[in-house]
């Protein structure tokens, strides 16, 4: 057998493996050094001279100085203390109730609370299984179909294995040799557009069928508000942001009023005043950061750095329009039960909001590097938990220990990939593999379906993991002859990648879900709610090739094209 023809062998037989249950990096670590020994093999020496030895130390110590993986860990241990500080409950809760009167309302709070809990963990397990307990049997309570409640909880649990911070766009970067904040910056906005995406799905399948999630009854949609409040708008006036101005100035009234047989304090006035200023200081920073500018890490000026494009202040001042006029309508119907609603999302979404804000901020704007903002991001978790009252030595202990073994895992993952490459390219199945796409006679946009498709196919049978630590580095070096960028290609794999969560036999999604669901809930029930999402991923992917803007005006507009 040549050596070209051993190297396509390895990778045969590594999918056997895996799908046979053997563990990812001790399969490519036994697979290599196996392969490797022949392919360094010299019947003049002794077999503990021969080279594949001297490899597996230099390609575990290359992934070990890796200073890109410094990261993975600090993430990692930002999202357990999150996950174990059990601070996702109020906020379902208080997302729910502001979408109440939106079709298939708990499935689109369901999708929104995933967005939000996603990013700050990273972890798709955590969310799906932190999710079918909060608000798996909610929905089925409320009449919604098996299908719509087991679809949005285990497709909307996978996209923090999109957004930023993510622990896939590391791995991914490491093993590309690209920058992780630029694929930060591009990750982004297709993050959220698929969310988006998701939700436009639940609610267009919801308005077209209403019987899958009828509407939710009188107990679910009132908003707790309390009784001083109603006797406060009495006194001064309905609309709440008019009857707090009111207060701070002609405070008696409010003072006169009694709540759990305690009389209202001007503090107290202050505070919900402050409050009701949170919608108002939101849009005031979105125009912000709009007209912020950035230090730049690539060569030569940026486009941030040289000032606005032609145009610019007229979309701008579009938009900043817009934002007033939404604000203006809002405050103008802020009546007691709004109010409610917005202290509600300000304690529950603002705290974990303003920690992903930060981490994402200071690595995107270049104030500090991707570790440096995990450590913020992990610091940060451990305050919110200690301020939920929900940190105790027991739980810490637990996320102590599972970041361990996610970290030993990651790392004794890339040493496995590492090898397992190496002997790949010097056995000659990197060359053939490239000669075969080559003779093909592909055009870009061929290239980026052929390559796309294979990875979503591998995504059935395979996790994301795999896929990028073996198959995505064979795709890498064909790039630069197509002429494609692998910001926007990585990119488009990341999304490609949600599907290997959702495709069975290995949609681990589903099986997460299905440890928490109820035993009249069945696998296949599970399976058939997630198939409609990978048709939106496919969709997502066609609209991101289509407008590469989407992908790329970011990363270009902070750090240079």
């Amino acid at each position: 057998m040549s050596d070209p023809a051993l190297g396509l062998t390895m990778l045969a037989l590594i999918v056997v493996v895996i799908m046979m249950g053997f563990p990812t990096a001790f399969t490519l670590m036994g697979l290599g050094m196996f392969f490797g020994f022949i392919a360094f093999y010299d019947p003049t020496q002794h077999f503990t001279d021969n080279k594949v030895f001297d490899l597996m130390v230099q390609r575990a110590y290359g992934a070990m100085t890796n200073d890109v993986l410094i990261s993975i860990p600090l993430f990692v241990l930002m999202g357990y203390v999150m996950e174990r500080g059990a601070l996702v409950d109020k906020m379902f809760y208080s997302i729910q109730l502001a979408f109440r009167r939106v079709p298939a309302a708990l499935a689109v709070a369901s999708l929104i609370v995933c967005t939000f809990w996603g990013i700050a963990s990273g972890l798709v397990g955590a969310v799906v299984v932190l999710m079918g307990v909060i608000a798996f049997n909610p929905m089925l309570r409320a009449g919604y179909d098996v299908k719509l409640a087991s679809g949005v909880i285990t497709a909307g649990g996978t996209l923090g294995i999109l957004i930023p911070p993510s622990v896939m766009i590391i791995v991914y970067a490491a093993v590309a040799g690209q920058s992780v904040v630029k694929l930060y910056a591009a990750a982004m906005l297709p993050g959220f557009f698929l969310a988006l995406l998701y939700i436009v799905y639940v609610v267009g399948w919801a308005t077209i069928q209403p019987k899958i999630a009828p509407p939710l009854p009188e107990e679910l949609t009132r908003v707790p508000v309390p009784a001083w409040m109603r006797r406060f708008q009495s006194a001064y006036s309905n609309n709440m942001l008019v009857g707090l101005v009111s207060a701070l100035f002609s405070p008696s009234r409010a003072t006169a009023i009694e709540e759990d047989k305690a009389r209202i304090t001007y503090w107290i006035v202050l505070k919900n005043f402050c409050v009701s200023l949170v919608p108002f200081a939101l849009e005031a920073a979105v125009s912000g950061v709009e007209q912020l500018g950035t230090p730049g890490l690539g060569a030569g000026a940026t486009p941030a750095e040289r000032g606005p494009p032609e145009g610019f202040y007229f979309w701008f001042g579009l938009c900043a329009a817009a934002g007033t006029l939404m604000i203006v309508r809002y405050y103008w119907r802020m009546d007691a039960d709004r109010f409610v609603v917005l202290k509600l999302l300000t304690s529950s979404v603002m705290p974990l909001a303003i920690l992903t804000g930060v981490v994402l901020g200071v690595i995107l704007f270049g104030i500090t590097t991707a570790t440096e903002s995990a450590g913020i991001g992990a610091a940060g978790a451990f305050l919110l938990a200690y301020q939920a009252r929900t940190l105790d030595w027991k739980r810490t202990k637990e996320a102590v220990f599972l970041t361990a073994k996610t970290t030993a895992m990651v790392c004794w993952l890339f040493v496995g990939s590492a090898l397992f490459s190496g002997v790949f390219a010097i056995l000659g199945g990197q060359a053939l593999v490239e000669q075969w796409v080559l003779s093909l006679n592909l055009s870009p946009v061929q290239f980026m379906i052929l390559s796309q498709a294979i990875i979503f196919l591998l995504g059935w049978p395979l996790e994301w993991t795999e896929i990028i630590v073996i198959f995505v580095p064979i795709f890498l070096p064909l790039l630069k002859h197509f002429n494609i960028d692998p910001i926007l290609w990585g990119t488009l794999v990341f999304v490609n990648l949600q599907a290997a969560f959702l495709s069975p036999p290995v949609a681990m999604s589903a099986f997460y879900l299905k440890g928490v669901a109820p035993p009249h809930v069945t696998i296949n029930q599970i399976f058939g709610g997630m198939m409609p999402y990978m048709v939106v991923i496919v969709i997502c992917m066609v609209i991101m090739y289509l407008w590469p803007g989407m992908t790329l005006w970011l990363p270009n507009y902070l750090y240079g094209g």
